[in-house]
């Protein structure tokens, strides 16, 4: 829906982030490896205990134990063994409760979290979890919303869910304009266009930078290419049942003597001989549409 690529910024350097740091904390394994004895031992797990124990030397205490997660993180990316990434939520936890403004520790933990095996241990609930005890503590930063946000995008794919939190971020102080059309985005991907046109709409109107009025448009273009697509899919589909199950071999057999639907850039409605299927044309300049995810 967007045609220039800042708004996907964020979501590229996220995706490009986690071999980055898998290097770098490598590297640092191999420079500063934990004691042996220590290795799966970790001697607090409340993070409530650990802060009345640090009592002033809670932010020193914090950059340990996030060393000792980037450790462990680094060291299991290279072993398997059944506990594999199993210390790593509980030291996260007690960085960040240490030092609820550990910026890094959320941002960072949340992706080493997320990520599927062999990287990580999958866990998006626990990323979602973190991200949302950062916003609890932070709750001007809208990065921590458009993360989780961006871990229902990338990962769990519940495109409704990412919508609602990245328009979520956009609302928060702060946030940058580009936002909002990603979750519009996001928003007609989950399957809730009406919501996605209120919001682009808005944006049309009420914009400041052209870039983002030109991608409002756009955006609306697209809803209504896919809502003619639903409604020329459903007269393919009554012209089949009324021939007995014979789909039509183009649109001059469901529309005789008449010209081919168009989008609003003008290219006309493809119709798939083999498949039945409706789409833009491949020279529409709307392409790619929005992949949508029915509702269950």
């Amino acid at each position: 829906m967007i045609g220039r690529p800042r708004p996907w910024r964020s979501l590229v350097l996220a995706a490009v982030a986690l071999p980055l740091a898998v290097t770098v904390l490598y590297g640092r394994e191999r420079s500063f490896p934990a004691p042996p004895q220590t290795e799966r031992l970790l001697y607090l797990r409340s993070g409530k205990v650990a802060d009345r124990l640090m009592m002033s030397f809670d932010v020193i205490a914090a950059d340990v134990y996030w060393i000792r997660a980037i450790q462990h993180y680094g060291r299991d990316l290279r072993e398997f063994h059944p506990d594999r990434f199993g210390l790593l939520y509980p030291l996260l936890d007690l960085t960040t409760t240490l030092d609820p403004h550990f910026n890094i520790a959320y941002r960072f933990g949340a992706i080493f979290l997320a990520a599927p095996a062999p990287d990580g241990p999958g866990r998006t609930d626990l990323a979602i979890q973190l991200l949302r005890k950062g916003l609890a503590q932070n709750p001007t930063r809208w990065q921590y919303a458009h993360d989780i946000g961006f871990v229902h995008y990338w990962y769990t794919h519940d495109y409704a869910q990412a919508g609602e939190w990245f328009t979520r971020a956009a609302a928060m102080p702060n946030a940058p304009p580009w936002i909002q059309p990603l979750a519009a985005l996001t928003m007609a991907q989950g399957g809730d266009r009406e919501g996605a046109r209120v919001l682009l709409e808005n944006l049309a109107r009420d914009a400041s930078e052209e870039y983002i009025r030109n991608a409002a448009l756009r955006g609306l273009a697209q809803l209504k290419a896919l809502n003619a697509i639903d409604q020329l899919q459903e007269i393919v589909e009554a012209y089949a049942s009324k021939h007995g199950g014979r789909y039509p071999g183009g649109w001059n057999d469901v529309f005789p003597g008449g010209a081919a639907p168009v989008d609003a850039t003008g290219a006309p409605f493809v119709l798939d001989p083999k498949t039945h299927t409706v789409d833009v044309s491949p020279l529409s300049t709307l392409r790619p549409l929005p992949v949508v995810q029915r509702r269950r």
